[in-house]
């Protein structure tokens, strides 16, 4: 399924700076800022709904309208609060229709896993894909068959079916599910292995939200 394009109506905001950005927020709009393609770094306002329903939809092509001009931008980075509750900050990325990106999207798992039946259990490494497709045919997930999974049986990167366009680029050997014995589930739980790694955060959910000035402040010097 393809992510759908979405309109959002942003204002320019002329004071910048912590302060400034949660009194913005207490009115319910969210800062935002826009850059690339060599045209000036716009600092943007934009209606908390709006982007909440955007991002809530899955997209990750917009057409952010300000004044009289529309321009296509990817949504880059999202900032929530510590709590993953509000959406602090923006960063939207100007791109054109006919241009190519690379992008996380999300790997659904479709199906049930005859392996499970025959009493092995699931271990999905890969929860993302990095792929490189047309900026107007981004998927909204990449779906993964596991109807045919055997207990002892891997899917790997190579193996998925992917839309047409797309091209992953993340290890094509690397595992993306596999059904293991519950057994060998057991006994890893019983004996972690030391520097064990911590399960992934979801995209664009930040644990502690860094202060907007010294995101501000690096944009600055990116200019």
């Amino acid at each position: 399924t393809m992510a759908e394009t979405v309109v959002l109506s942003a204002q320019p905001r002329t004071l910048r700076g912590t302060r400034h950005a949660r009194r913005l927020r207490r009115k319910g709009v969210v800062p935002a800022v826009m850059y690339g393609r060599n045209e000036p770094t716009l600092w943007l306002a934009l209606p908390r709904d709006e982007i909440y329903r955007a991002i809530r939809h899955g997209a990750r092509l917009v057409d952010v309208q300000h004044g009289e001009t529309v321009q296509k931008a990817l949504i880059r980075d999202v900032q929530w609060d510590p709590l993953g509750h509000d959406i602090l900050h923006v960063d939207f990325a100007r791109v054109s229709a006919d241009q190519r990106v690379e992008i996380e999207v999300r790997l659904e798992l479709r199906g049930t896993a005859p392996g499970v039946a025959a009493g092995g259990v699931l271990n999905q490494p890969l929860h993302t894909l990095k792929v490189e497709c047309p900026v107007v045919a981004i998927p909204e997930a990449i779906r993964v068959n596991i109807s045919e999974l055997q207990l002892d049986k891997v899917i790997h990167v190579r193996e998925l079916v992917l839309p047409e366009g797309v091209r992953a680029l993340n290890d094509p050997e690397a595992i993306v599910v596999q059904c293991v014995p519950k057994v060998v589930v057991e006994a890893a739980a019983a004996a972690p292995t030391p520097g064990e790694v911590a399960e992934p955060e979801v995209i664009g959910r930040q644990k502690a939200a860094e202060g907007e000035d010294e995101q501000e402040e690096t944009k600055e010097k990116k200019k």
